[in-house]
Protein backbone atom coordinates (compact mmCIF):
# COMPACT_ATOMS: atom_id res chain seq x y z
CA UNK A 1 0.00 0.00 0.00
CA UNK A 2 1.14 3.30 -0.94
CA UNK A 3 1.86 6.00 1.52
CA UNK A 4 -0.85 8.00 0.08
CA UNK A 5 -3.34 5.36 0.43
CA UNK A 6 -2.43 4.56 3.69
CA UNK A 7 -3.09 8.13 5.04
CA UNK A 8 -6.39 8.10 2.46
CA UNK A 9 -7.13 4.43 4.58
CA UNK A 10 -6.32 6.42 8.20
CA UNK A 11 -8.26 9.46 7.28
CA UNK A 12 -11.30 6.70 6.29
CA UNK A 13 -10.83 4.70 9.76
CA UNK A 14 -11.17 8.08 12.15
CA UNK A 15 -14.73 8.67 10.05
CA UNK A 16 -13.93 12.45 9.27
CA UNK A 17 -11.06 14.97 7.94
CA UNK A 18 -9.14 16.57 10.14
CA UNK A 19 -10.78 19.28 12.01
CA UNK A 20 -9.41 22.99 12.77
CA UNK A 21 -7.35 23.17 16.02
CA UNK A 22 -10.02 23.60 18.50
CA UNK A 23 -9.65 23.32 22.50
CA UNK A 24 -10.27 20.02 23.93
CA UNK A 25 -11.85 19.19 27.73
CA UNK A 26 -10.50 16.82 29.64
CA UNK A 27 -12.84 15.56 32.12
CA UNK A 28 -12.44 16.96 35.43
CA UNK A 29 -9.37 18.76 34.62
CA UNK A 30 -11.43 21.18 33.26
CA UNK A 31 -10.38 23.05 29.84
CA UNK A 32 -6.80 21.75 28.37
CA UNK A 33 -4.60 23.34 26.21
CA UNK A 34 -4.85 20.52 23.90
CA UNK A 35 -5.29 21.20 20.33
CA UNK A 36 -6.28 19.12 17.08
CA UNK A 37 -3.45 18.96 14.76
CA UNK A 38 -4.32 18.82 10.93
CA UNK A 39 -1.17 17.06 10.40
CA UNK A 40 -1.34 14.29 13.36
CA UNK A 41 -2.47 11.51 10.81
CA UNK A 42 0.56 12.51 8.27
CA UNK A 43 2.94 12.58 10.49
CA UNK A 44 1.82 9.18 12.22
CA UNK A 45 1.66 7.59 8.70
CA UNK A 46 5.28 8.60 7.65
CA UNK A 47 6.73 8.05 10.93
CA UNK A 48 5.83 4.26 10.97
CA UNK A 49 6.82 4.26 7.09
CA UNK A 50 10.12 5.77 7.85
CA UNK A 51 10.46 3.09 11.02
CA UNK A 52 9.19 0.13 8.42
CA UNK A 53 12.24 2.21 6.03
CA UNK A 54 14.90 2.00 8.19
CA UNK A 55 13.66 0.40 11.37
CA UNK A 56 16.71 -1.98 11.53
CA UNK A 57 19.74 1.11 11.05
CA UNK A 58 18.00 2.53 14.63
CA UNK A 59 20.00 0.17 16.32
CA UNK A 60 23.28 -0.56 14.17
CA UNK A 61 26.00 -0.14 16.38
CA UNK A 62 28.53 0.57 13.77
CA UNK A 63 26.60 3.86 12.73
CA UNK A 64 27.29 6.91 14.50
CA UNK A 65 24.92 9.43 15.65
CA UNK A 66 26.07 12.13 12.96
CA UNK A 67 25.45 9.06 10.38
CA UNK A 68 22.26 7.81 11.98
CA UNK A 69 20.85 10.84 12.03
CA UNK A 70 21.30 12.16 8.45
CA UNK A 71 20.51 9.03 7.63
CA UNK A 72 16.80 9.53 9.25
CA UNK A 73 16.97 13.06 7.84
CA UNK A 74 17.76 11.52 4.06
CA UNK A 75 15.09 8.94 4.11
CA UNK A 76 12.37 11.48 6.13
CA UNK A 77 12.45 14.20 3.06
CA UNK A 78 12.53 11.03 0.90
CA UNK A 79 9.48 9.88 2.11
CA UNK A 80 7.79 13.41 2.90
CA UNK A 81 8.58 13.88 -1.24
CA UNK A 82 5.94 11.23 -2.35
CA UNK A 83 2.83 12.91 -0.02
CA UNK A 84 0.46 13.98 -2.19
CA UNK A 85 -1.13 16.42 0.16
CA UNK A 86 0.04 19.50 -0.89
CA UNK A 87 1.85 20.91 1.95
CA UNK A 88 4.04 24.44 2.43
CA UNK A 89 7.34 25.10 2.74
CA UNK A 90 7.28 25.89 6.50
CA UNK A 91 4.90 23.35 7.15
CA UNK A 92 7.12 20.67 5.41
CA UNK A 93 9.72 21.63 7.53
CA UNK A 94 8.17 21.76 11.06
CA UNK A 95 6.88 18.20 10.21
CA UNK A 96 9.94 16.94 9.22
CA UNK A 97 11.52 18.48 12.68
CA UNK A 98 9.03 17.05 14.41
CA UNK A 99 9.25 13.35 13.11
CA UNK A 100 13.08 13.63 13.84
CA UNK A 101 12.74 14.75 16.94
CA UNK A 102 10.34 11.68 17.80
CA UNK A 103 12.87 8.99 16.25
CA UNK A 104 16.20 10.73 17.33
CA UNK A 105 15.39 12.71 20.97
CA UNK A 106 13.13 12.95 22.70
CA UNK A 107 9.82 14.01 21.27
CA UNK A 108 8.00 17.33 21.38
CA UNK A 109 10.48 18.20 24.54
CA UNK A 110 13.48 18.05 22.22
CA UNK A 111 12.85 21.62 21.04
CA UNK A 112 13.11 22.68 24.87
CA UNK A 113 15.72 20.49 26.04
CA UNK A 114 18.40 21.90 22.89
CA UNK A 115 17.30 25.88 23.89
CA UNK A 116 20.36 26.67 25.88
CA UNK A 117 17.84 29.64 27.90
CA UNK A 118 15.70 26.82 29.06
CA UNK A 119 16.81 25.36 32.56
CA UNK A 120 14.15 22.87 33.34
CA UNK A 121 11.49 21.18 31.25
CA UNK A 122 8.50 19.87 33.16
CA UNK A 123 5.41 18.02 32.00
CA UNK A 124 2.40 17.74 33.34
CA UNK A 125 0.57 15.27 31.46
CA UNK A 126 0.75 14.65 27.52
CA UNK A 127 -1.10 18.24 26.97
CA UNK A 128 0.49 20.28 29.39
CA UNK A 129 4.29 21.60 29.31
CA UNK A 130 5.91 23.91 31.40
CA UNK A 131 9.67 25.05 30.87
CA UNK A 132 11.85 27.62 33.30
CA UNK A 133 13.46 30.16 31.79
CA UNK A 134 15.71 33.03 33.58
CA UNK A 135 14.08 31.33 36.66
CA UNK A 136 10.71 31.71 35.46
CA UNK A 137 7.68 29.03 34.56
CA UNK A 138 6.49 29.98 31.56
CA UNK A 139 3.72 26.93 29.53
CA UNK A 140 4.60 26.37 26.00
CA UNK A 141 2.69 25.02 23.10
CA UNK A 142 4.38 21.66 22.85
CA UNK A 143 2.39 18.68 23.81
CA UNK A 144 2.50 14.80 23.09
CA UNK A 145 -0.19 12.87 20.81
CA UNK A 146 -1.56 10.91 23.94
CA UNK A 147 -0.42 9.05 27.01
CA UNK A 148 1.23 6.50 25.05
CA UNK A 149 3.13 8.89 23.17
CA UNK A 150 4.72 10.18 26.33
CA UNK A 151 5.08 7.24 28.07
CA UNK A 152 6.89 5.90 24.80
CA UNK A 153 9.40 9.19 25.48
CA UNK A 154 9.72 8.50 28.87
CA UNK A 155 10.94 5.03 28.31
CA UNK A 156 13.52 5.60 25.71
CA UNK A 157 14.41 8.19 28.05
CA UNK A 158 15.17 5.87 31.04
CA UNK A 159 16.12 3.17 28.67
CA UNK A 160 19.01 4.82 27.93
CA UNK A 161 20.67 5.08 31.42
CA UNK A 162 20.11 1.16 32.30
CA UNK A 163 16.41 2.04 34.33
CA UNK A 164 13.02 0.71 33.75
CA UNK A 165 9.73 2.04 34.80
CA UNK A 166 6.55 0.48 34.59
CA UNK A 167 3.28 -0.05 37.49
CA UNK A 168 5.58 -1.98 39.75
CA UNK A 169 8.01 0.74 39.88
CA UNK A 170 6.32 4.05 38.83
CA UNK A 171 9.07 6.21 39.82
CA UNK A 172 12.35 6.77 38.41
CA UNK A 173 14.99 9.38 38.70
CA UNK A 174 17.92 9.20 36.48
CA UNK A 175 20.74 11.18 34.78
CA UNK A 176 21.06 11.63 30.84
CA UNK A 177 24.34 11.13 29.38
CA UNK A 178 25.06 14.73 29.06
CA UNK A 179 24.44 14.84 32.95
CA UNK A 180 20.92 16.14 32.99
CA UNK A 181 18.67 14.98 35.61
CA UNK A 182 15.00 13.15 34.54
CA UNK A 183 12.19 12.56 37.11
CA UNK A 184 9.47 10.36 36.08
CA UNK A 185 6.44 9.31 37.93
CA UNK A 186 3.56 7.49 35.97
CA UNK A 187 0.45 6.05 36.57
CA UNK A 188 -1.34 4.57 39.20
CA UNK A 189 0.77 7.24 41.51
CA UNK A 190 0.73 10.30 38.84
CA UNK A 191 -3.44 10.53 38.30
CA UNK A 192 -3.94 12.97 35.56
CA UNK A 193 -1.20 11.35 33.58
CA UNK A 194 2.59 10.50 33.29
CA UNK A 195 4.47 13.28 35.13
CA UNK A 196 8.27 14.06 33.90
CA UNK A 197 10.80 16.61 34.83
CA UNK A 198 14.44 17.27 33.36
CA UNK A 199 16.91 19.64 34.91
CA UNK A 200 18.74 20.38 32.07
CA UNK A 201 22.73 20.13 32.77
CA UNK A 202 24.93 23.31 31.91
CA UNK A 203 26.99 22.36 29.38
CA UNK A 204 29.63 25.89 30.13
CA UNK A 205 29.55 25.99 33.69
CA UNK A 206 28.65 29.08 35.46
CA UNK A 207 32.00 30.53 37.11
CA UNK A 208 32.63 33.03 39.85
CA UNK A 209 31.95 36.23 37.57
CA UNK A 210 29.03 34.92 36.16
CA UNK A 211 27.04 34.83 39.62
CA UNK A 212 28.46 38.14 40.44
CA UNK A 213 26.74 39.37 37.22
CA UNK A 214 24.01 38.13 37.98
CA UNK A 215 24.07 39.65 41.41
CA UNK A 216 24.12 36.17 43.30
CA UNK A 217 26.35 37.80 45.46
CA UNK A 218 29.13 40.65 44.94
CA UNK A 219 32.88 40.66 44.44
CA UNK A 220 34.08 41.46 47.55
CA UNK A 221 31.71 37.92 48.96
CA UNK A 222 33.28 36.05 46.33
CA UNK A 223 36.99 37.09 46.71
CA UNK A 224 36.43 36.23 51.06
CA UNK A 225 34.86 32.68 49.86
CA UNK A 226 37.43 32.07 47.83
CA UNK A 227 39.87 32.94 50.45
CA UNK A 228 37.56 30.26 52.41
CA UNK A 229 37.83 27.76 50.50
CA UNK A 230 41.94 28.27 49.95
CA UNK A 231 42.42 27.98 53.76
CA UNK A 232 40.56 24.81 54.12
CA UNK A 233 37.41 25.95 56.11
CA UNK A 234 34.53 23.30 56.32
CA UNK A 235 31.63 24.87 54.33
CA UNK A 236 27.96 24.03 53.97
CA UNK A 237 25.80 25.31 51.17
CA UNK A 238 22.47 25.30 52.16
CA UNK A 239 18.66 26.42 50.64
CA UNK A 240 15.35 25.40 49.00
CA UNK A 241 14.78 23.51 46.16
CA UNK A 242 15.86 25.61 42.95
CA UNK A 243 18.17 27.72 44.80
CA UNK A 244 20.82 26.86 42.88
CA UNK A 245 23.41 25.91 45.66
CA UNK A 246 24.88 22.94 43.37
CA UNK A 247 25.82 26.10 41.08
CA UNK A 248 27.28 27.88 43.86
CA UNK A 249 28.88 24.70 45.07
CA UNK A 250 30.35 24.43 42.00
CA UNK A 251 31.88 27.65 41.80
CA UNK A 252 33.10 27.38 45.21
CA UNK A 253 35.02 23.97 44.21
CA UNK A 254 36.66 25.84 41.33
CA UNK A 255 38.51 27.57 43.78
CA UNK A 256 39.98 24.25 45.24
CA UNK A 257 43.61 24.57 44.65
CA UNK A 258 44.45 22.67 41.39
CA UNK A 259 47.59 20.51 43.00
CA UNK A 260 45.02 18.84 45.56
CA UNK A 261 43.65 15.47 45.27
CA UNK A 262 39.95 16.09 45.14
CA UNK A 263 36.82 13.25 45.16
CA UNK A 264 33.84 14.61 44.42
CA UNK A 265 30.35 12.67 45.38
CA UNK A 266 27.21 12.89 44.43
CA UNK A 267 23.88 11.22 43.59
CA UNK A 268 23.75 12.75 39.91
CA UNK A 269 27.38 13.91 38.57
CA UNK A 270 26.49 17.20 37.67
CA UNK A 271 29.91 19.55 39.30
CA UNK A 272 32.73 20.30 36.83
CA UNK A 273 35.45 20.63 38.33
CA UNK A 274 38.89 21.74 36.45
CA UNK A 275 41.64 20.36 38.55
CA UNK A 276 43.57 18.26 37.08
CA UNK A 277 43.59 15.53 40.11
CA UNK A 278 39.83 15.19 40.50
CA UNK A 279 37.95 11.23 41.29
CA UNK A 280 33.98 11.87 40.23
CA UNK A 281 32.00 8.95 42.37
CA UNK A 282 28.41 8.83 42.14
CA UNK A 283 25.79 6.76 44.15
CA UNK A 284 23.39 4.30 42.61
CA UNK A 285 20.14 3.60 42.97
CA UNK A 286 18.77 -0.21 43.07
CA UNK A 287 18.05 -2.17 40.36
CA UNK A 288 14.54 -3.54 39.80
CA UNK A 289 14.59 -6.39 42.69
CA UNK A 290 15.83 -3.73 45.34
CA UNK A 291 19.13 -5.08 45.16
CA UNK A 292 22.89 -3.06 44.10
CA UNK A 293 22.11 0.52 45.86
CA UNK A 294 25.24 2.08 46.84
CA UNK A 295 24.25 5.11 48.66
CA UNK A 296 26.26 8.20 49.52
CA UNK A 297 27.42 7.62 52.69
CA UNK A 298 29.03 4.20 51.55
CA UNK A 299 30.98 6.75 49.01
CA UNK A 300 31.94 8.66 51.24
CA UNK A 301 33.04 6.01 54.02
CA UNK A 302 34.94 4.83 50.68
CA UNK A 303 36.26 7.96 49.76
CA UNK A 304 38.30 8.24 53.22
CA UNK A 305 40.16 5.57 52.25
CA UNK A 306 41.36 6.73 48.91
CA UNK A 307 43.73 9.66 50.47
CA UNK A 308 41.59 12.63 49.68
CA UNK A 309 42.66 15.86 49.95
CA UNK A 310 39.22 17.66 49.63
CA UNK A 311 35.91 15.61 49.64
CA UNK A 312 33.04 17.91 48.34
CA UNK A 313 29.42 15.76 48.35
CA UNK A 314 26.72 17.09 45.68
CA UNK A 315 24.24 16.63 48.55
CA UNK A 316 23.72 15.01 52.24
CA UNK A 317 20.06 14.27 52.96
CA UNK A 318 20.04 11.27 54.87
CA UNK A 319 23.11 9.81 57.53
CA UNK A 320 25.98 10.53 55.38
CA UNK A 321 25.79 13.30 57.85
CA UNK A 322 27.32 11.66 60.32
CA UNK A 323 30.41 10.05 58.15
CA UNK A 324 31.07 13.65 56.64
CA UNK A 325 31.13 15.26 60.26
CA UNK A 326 33.43 12.80 60.86
CA UNK A 327 35.57 13.06 58.51
CA UNK A 328 35.55 16.94 58.70
CA UNK A 329 36.72 15.74 62.66
CA UNK A 330 39.52 13.97 61.53
CA UNK A 331 41.83 15.99 59.48
CA UNK A 332 39.59 16.12 56.20
CA UNK A 333 39.53 19.68 56.53
CA UNK A 334 37.92 22.18 53.43
CA UNK A 335 35.34 19.95 52.82
CA UNK A 336 32.05 21.36 50.87
CA UNK A 337 28.67 20.09 50.48
CA UNK A 338 25.17 20.93 50.11
CA UNK A 339 21.58 20.26 52.27
CA UNK A 340 18.32 21.60 52.28
CA UNK A 341 17.15 24.34 54.58
CA UNK A 342 15.14 27.46 54.62
CA UNK A 343 17.92 29.16 56.84
CA UNK A 344 21.37 29.20 58.80
CA UNK A 345 20.05 27.93 61.68
CA UNK A 346 17.44 25.45 60.29
CA UNK A 347 20.71 23.86 59.07
CA UNK A 348 21.75 23.09 62.23
CA UNK A 349 18.73 21.16 63.11
CA UNK A 350 18.80 19.50 59.75
CA UNK A 351 22.62 17.94 60.25
CA UNK A 352 21.58 16.80 63.89
CA UNK A 353 18.37 15.22 62.45
CA UNK A 354 20.15 13.73 59.49
CA UNK A 355 22.76 12.56 62.20
CA UNK A 356 20.40 10.85 64.31
CA UNK A 357 19.43 9.08 61.05
CA UNK A 358 21.85 6.92 61.21
CA UNK A 359 20.98 5.27 64.27
CA UNK A 360 23.25 6.00 66.63
CA UNK A 361 23.10 6.28 70.37
CA UNK A 362 24.78 9.54 71.01
CA UNK A 363 23.00 12.37 73.32
CA UNK A 364 21.66 15.74 71.63
CA UNK A 365 24.73 17.31 72.99
CA UNK A 366 27.75 15.36 71.81
CA UNK A 367 25.72 15.53 68.24
CA UNK A 368 25.92 19.57 68.28
CA UNK A 369 29.48 19.52 69.43
CA UNK A 370 30.41 17.33 66.88
CA UNK A 371 28.68 20.02 64.14
CA UNK A 372 30.41 22.74 65.62
CA UNK A 373 33.65 21.63 65.39
CA UNK A 374 33.34 20.14 62.03
CA UNK A 375 31.41 23.35 60.44
CA UNK A 376 32.99 26.60 59.91
CA UNK A 377 31.07 28.19 57.25
CA UNK A 378 27.20 28.50 55.98
CA UNK A 379 26.41 29.94 53.19
CA UNK A 380 22.75 30.03 52.00
CA UNK A 381 21.07 30.56 49.11
CA UNK A 382 17.32 31.27 48.22
CA UNK A 383 15.38 31.69 45.23
CA UNK A 384 13.37 35.06 45.16
CA UNK A 385 9.54 35.56 43.39
CA UNK A 386 11.31 37.02 40.33
CA UNK A 387 12.87 34.00 39.91
CA UNK A 388 16.42 35.13 40.56
CA UNK A 389 18.83 33.46 43.16
CA UNK A 390 20.79 35.34 46.13
CA UNK A 391 22.93 34.50 48.69
CA UNK A 392 21.43 35.57 51.67
CA UNK A 393 23.71 34.98 54.09
CA UNK A 394 27.10 33.93 54.92
CA UNK A 395 27.12 32.82 58.53
CA UNK A 396 29.92 31.49 60.37
CA UNK A 397 29.25 28.70 63.01
CA UNK A 398 30.86 29.94 66.46
CA UNK A 399 31.03 26.90 68.48
CA UNK A 400 28.71 25.51 72.00
CA UNK A 401 26.95 28.17 74.69
CA UNK A 402 26.25 25.58 76.61
CA UNK A 403 23.32 22.94 74.72
CA UNK A 404 22.88 25.72 71.58
CA UNK A 405 25.83 26.47 68.78
CA UNK A 406 25.83 30.04 68.49
CA UNK A 407 26.01 31.81 64.86
CA UNK A 408 26.87 34.94 63.59
CA UNK A 409 26.20 36.46 60.39
CA UNK A 410 28.89 38.03 58.73
CA UNK A 411 27.22 39.18 55.86
CA UNK A 412 23.11 39.26 55.25
CA UNK A 413 20.96 40.50 51.93
CA UNK A 414 19.85 43.89 52.82
CA UNK A 415 15.78 43.35 52.04
CA UNK A 416 14.69 46.73 52.92
CA UNK A 417 15.77 47.88 49.62
CA UNK A 418 13.08 46.64 48.11
CA UNK A 419 11.81 45.85 44.71
CA UNK A 420 11.21 47.81 41.49
CA UNK A 421 8.48 48.21 39.18
CA UNK A 422 9.92 44.71 37.26
CA UNK A 423 9.79 42.77 40.69
CA UNK A 424 13.62 42.51 41.37
CA UNK A 425 15.37 42.68 44.16
CA UNK A 426 17.24 45.87 44.72
CA UNK A 427 19.31 44.38 47.54
CA UNK A 428 22.55 42.92 48.09
CA UNK A 429 25.04 41.74 50.75
CA UNK A 430 26.47 43.98 52.76
CA UNK A 431 28.60 43.07 55.83
CA UNK A 432 27.31 43.05 59.19
CA UNK A 433 30.26 44.24 60.47
CA UNK A 434 31.46 41.15 62.76
CA UNK A 435 34.67 39.85 62.10
CA UNK A 436 34.90 35.92 62.08
CA UNK A 437 36.46 34.05 64.55
CA UNK A 438 37.95 31.94 62.04
CA UNK A 439 40.52 34.24 60.78
CA UNK A 440 42.93 32.87 63.14
CA UNK A 441 42.62 29.30 61.38
CA UNK A 442 42.84 31.30 57.85
CA UNK A 443 46.49 33.11 58.90
CA UNK A 444 47.94 29.80 60.28
CA UNK A 445 47.13 28.41 56.56
CA UNK A 446 48.84 31.47 55.41
CA UNK A 447 45.62 32.69 54.03
CA UNK A 448 45.75 36.84 54.69
CA UNK A 449 42.20 38.60 55.03
CA UNK A 450 41.69 42.60 54.33
CA UNK A 451 39.54 43.19 57.44
CA UNK A 452 38.34 46.23 55.56
CA UNK A 453 35.97 43.44 54.02
CA UNK A 454 33.85 43.17 57.72
CA UNK A 455 33.29 47.19 57.53
CA UNK A 456 29.93 47.58 58.94
CA UNK A 457 27.38 48.74 56.08
CA UNK A 458 23.80 50.71 56.79
CA UNK A 459 21.10 48.43 55.50
CA UNK A 460 18.58 50.26 53.91
CA UNK A 461 20.54 52.55 52.26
Amino acid sequence: MSLADRLAQAKRDRGAEPSAPSTATDGNRGPSRRTLDPFADLKRTVHQTLLDNIGPKLYDARLTANELEQQVRLTLQEVLSQENTPLTSPDRARIAQEIADDILGYGPIEPYLRDPDITEVMVNGPDSIYVERAGRIHPVEGQFNDEAHLRRTIDKIVARVGRRVDESSPMVDARLPDGSRVNAVIPPLAIDGSLLTVRKFSVDPFQADDLIAFGTLTRAVAEFLELCVRGKLNILVSGGTGAGKTTTLNVLSGFIPGDERVITIEDAAELQLHQEHVLRLEARPPNIEGKGEIKIRDLVRNSLRMRPDRIVVGEIRDAAALDMLQAMNTGHDGSICTVHANSPRDVLSRVETMVLMAGVDLPVRAIREQVSNALDLIVHQSRFKDGTRHVTHITEVVGMEGDIITLQDLFVFDHQMGFDEEGHALGSLKSTGLRPKFLEKLAASGIKVDPTIFAFERFGK
